[in-house]
């Protein structure tokens, strides 16, 4: 479990989290949902320990030395002139097998350099560069964003599947369907803090929520055209 308590966070005198209070559970899969610039990064990155907290806490399960978390980022650094299998290789220290088994699912060029890999391409790597690390807790900010359908399927199951793992995934997404599928329970992260936590019989209400006056706005600005 991550247990978050009274977080705030700001960048110099925005305050992006404000007394932010929430607990993930292990084996689950949790959505986390808001506008943009609502500070749902911002979130993942304080987990993860990227950025630096204001005042409360986060309490992250101790297993020994090992770092628990891995973080699979909106948009992802690579090194230049470096193969996919090199950086794949370099992240899993070395596990060719691994590299293999993971690339099936897949197909990239992994001989070819990374500079010439397209959005989807990349962020499908990083994806396999985060299932590599093993990690019980994984952390993936708009994974979905840039790759094909089908890729798009591969990654959902594989999500799905590593809750069946024991492992603790928090997922952030500009598309509600694609955390609707998978998720255990959606987090709305507005005005600084969760605001509301809807769990899976509750989706349609979620829904309902979030847009209620969405339609009506929308048919009252048409009709004036």
């Amino acid at each position: 479990m991550i247990r978050i308590k009274n977080l705030s966070v700001s960048y110099d005198k925005n305050i992006v989290l404000k007394d932010l209070t929430v607990d993930f559970n292990q084996q689950q899969i949790h959505g986390i949902v808001g506008l943009n610039g609502a500070g749902k990064t911002t979130l993942l990155r304080a987990i993860y320990g990227l950025k630096n907290i204001d005042s409360g806490e986060i309490l992250i399960p101790d297993i020994g030395s090992k770092k628990p978390i891995a973080f699979l980022e909106t948009v992802n650094y690579f090194y230049p002139k470096i193969t996919g299998f090199e950086y794949l290789k370099l992240i899993n220290s070395g596990n060719e097998k691994d590299i293999e088994l993971y690339n099936s699912l897949f197909d990239l060029p992994l001989n070819k350099l990374i500079e010439h890999y397209s959005t989807g391409m990349r962020k499908k790597l990083a994806f396999m560069g985060v299932l590599s690390l093993k990690r019980p807790i994984i952390l993936l900010d708009e994974p979905f964003n840039g790759i094909d359908l089908d890729s798009y399927e591969t990654m959902k199951r594989i999500i799905v599947e590593l809750r069946e793992r024991d492992k603790l995934i928090l997922i952030t997404s500009h598309i509600l369907e694609s955390l609707t599928s998978i998720c255990d329970c959606i987090h709305v992260l507005n005005n600084k803090i969760i605001s509301k936590t809807y769990f899976r019989n509750e989706f349609n209400q979620m829904e309902s929520d979030l847009f209620k006056n969405k339609d009506f706005n929308i048919k009252e600005v048409l009709n004036k055209l």
